[in-house]
C-alpha cells in the first residue's frame, strides 16, 4: 500500500529524493490515494515488481499512469515507496548489510535529480532501471554498481579462450558506472571489485561469479586519442577484454552522460574538461562514438 503523507515523506528521504521534490511528491500522492483506479494500478504494479523477489529476471517496464496532472510523473516513486518493505526483507534474508541496502536504494534520489536536470520538472528518470534495485538484482558497492546476471555466448567464448571454464548462462556480474559518485580512480575501482568479490560470495553463495561484464561508451578505445594515458577512464578501459565493434554508433550516449542533454548544438557545448573536449571534438571531426562491451576476471 502507498504510505500515508507523513510516512511517505520519511520514506522519500530514506531513498535520497532531493528535498525540493519531496513536498510536491507528497502533495500529489493524495490524488493517487483518492483515486480507486490509480490505487488498483499501483497495487498491481507493486505486486509484479516484487514477484519472485531475488530471482534474476532483468529490469521491467513500469506502466505509465494516465493522469492529466504531474502525479503521473511521480507514479514510479510511489511504486518504489510501496515496494520498499519487500526489498528490505529480501536484504535481511540474505544478510545484506543495512548500509549496502541504503546506498543501493539511494539511486532513486539520483534518478529524480537527473529527471529535473534533464527535463526541468519533478519525476523519475529511467524507472525501469530502478526495478533491478527493488528486485534484489543490483547493489551499489563502493564506486560501482553490480548487477546479478547471466553471461552470453560472446563473453563465454572469450573467457574460454582465456582459460576460464564458462558457458552461456553461467553467472556473471554486470558492472555499471553511475554518475554523481566522484572520480573513477583506479583505487576506487579496485576497492569496488574487492567488495563485489566478497559480497556476492557471502550473500549469494549459490551463484559463483568469476567474471564481470560492462557495456559502456567509457570503453570506446577512441577515447585514448584524446585523453592522457594515465587518465582514470583510460586506466578503467585497460582492465577489460573487448568484444567486436558494434554495428551502429551511439553518439547521443556520451553527450547525454557528459552534458546532460542531446539538444544543444556541438559548438555551444562547454569544453572545460578533457572529456568534454574529447566528446565534442571527435563528433565535430565527423567521428562516431560506440558503446563497447567487455569483461574482466574477478
Amino acid at each position: 500500500m502507498l504510505p500515508d503523507a507523513d510516512e511517505l515523506a520519511e520514506t522519500l528521504l530514506d531513498l535520497a529524493v532531493p528535498h525540493e521534490d519531496i513536498d510536491e511528491a507528497v502533495r500529489l500522492s493524495r490524488r493517487i490515494a483518492g483515486d480507486a483506479e490509480a490505487l488498483r494500478i499501483l497495487e498491481e504494479t507493486v505486486a509484479e515488481l516484487v514477484r519472485g523477489m531475488g530471482r534474476i529476471r532483468g529490469g521491467v517496464d513500469l506502466p505509465a499512469l494516465d493522469a492529466p496532472d504531474p502525479s503521473a510523473r511521480y507514479f514510479p516513486l510511489y511504486v518504489f515507496a510501496a515496494a520498499l518493505p519487500r526489498v528490505r526483507a529480501h536484504h535481511r534474508e540474505r544478510g545484506v548489510p543495512e548500509e549496502v541496502g541504503r546506498r543501493t536504494l539511494a539511486d532513486v534520489g539520483r534518478c529524480v535529480a537527473l529527471h529535473r536536470r534533464r527535463h526541468g520538472t519533478g519525476g523519475v528518470l529511467a524507472p525501469g532501471w530502478l526495478t533491478l534495485h527493488f528486485h534484489g538484482e543490483l547493489y551499489q558497492l563502493g564506486r560501482l554498481q553490480f548487477q546479478r546476471d547471466r553471461i552470453g555466448s560472446r563473453t563465454s567464448d572469450s573467457a574460454v579462450a582465456a582459460g576460464l571454464p564458462l558457458g552461456p548462462g553461467d553467472p556473471g556480474l554486470n558492472l555499471h558506472v553511475p554518475d554523481f559518485m566522484g572520480p573513477l580512480s583506479p583505487e576506487a575501482v579496485d576497492r569496488s571489485l574487492a567488495l563485489a568479490r566478497d559480497f556476492f560470495a557471502r550473500h549469494y553463495p549459490d551463484e559463483p561469479y568469476t567474471v564481470a561484464t560492462c557495456g559502456s561508451w567509457l570503453l570506446d578505445p577512441q577515447l585514448k586519442r584524446y585523453l592522457p594515458e594515465d587518465s582514470n577512464i583510460v586506466r578503467f578501459q585497460e582492465r577489460f577484454r573487448l568484444s567486436r565493434l558494434p554495428a551502429e554508433p551511439e553518439d547521443t550516449v556520451p553527450l547525454r552522460f557528459v552534458f546532460g542533454t542531446t539538444g544543444i548544438p556541438l559548438d555551444r557545448l562547454p569544453r572545460d574538461t578533457p572529456l568534454q573536449r574529447a566528446v565534442v571534438d571527435h563528433l565535430r571531426e565527423g567521428g562516431n562514438w560506440f558503446v563497447r562491451h567487455g569483461w574482466l576476471p574477478l
